[in-house]
């Protein structure tokens, strides 16, 4: 089993910044691609972020592109993830949620992965 803790949101303004964190613990590999997905009230689940096994590679959103940066270190038994948010504007406000899926390689498709975690609201004010 696999556990994903998301920390570090919070209120902000418009313009500032957050860094989100996401503790992924348990029977995880390194080998484990990660992603950001969030959800704001009445929209569905969309893809902000996602990084392959190594770093190597990543993906974002058009939306975040150029503002957000994901990022993660692997240790044993346990992968950090992060996802660090500059520029934040109002539609930036969501419950933020990492996920983990059991391949190396990094997807834009949240069907894609297994493991989730509960989510971190940001809010960001105007």
């Amino acid at each position: 089993q696999v556990q994903l803790v998301e920390s570090g949101g919070g209120l902000v303004q418009a313009g500032g910044s957050l860094r989100l964190s996401c503790t992924a613990s348990g029977r995880i590999e390194g080998a484990y691609a990660m992603g950001w997905f969030r959800q704001a009230p009445g929209k569905e689940r969309e893809f902000v972020a996602a990084i392959s096994w190594n770093g190597g590679t990543t993906y974002y959103a058009d939306s975040v592109k150029a503002r957000f940066t994901i990022s993660r270190t692997n240790a044993r038994n346990t992968v950090y993830l992060y996802l660090q948010m500059n520029s934040l504007k109002p539609e930036d406000t969501a419950v933020y949620y990492c996920a983990a899926r059991l391949y190396s390689t990094a997807s834009i498709q949240s069907h894609e992965y297994y493991y989730w975690g509960q989510g971190t609201q940001v809010t960001v004010s105007s």
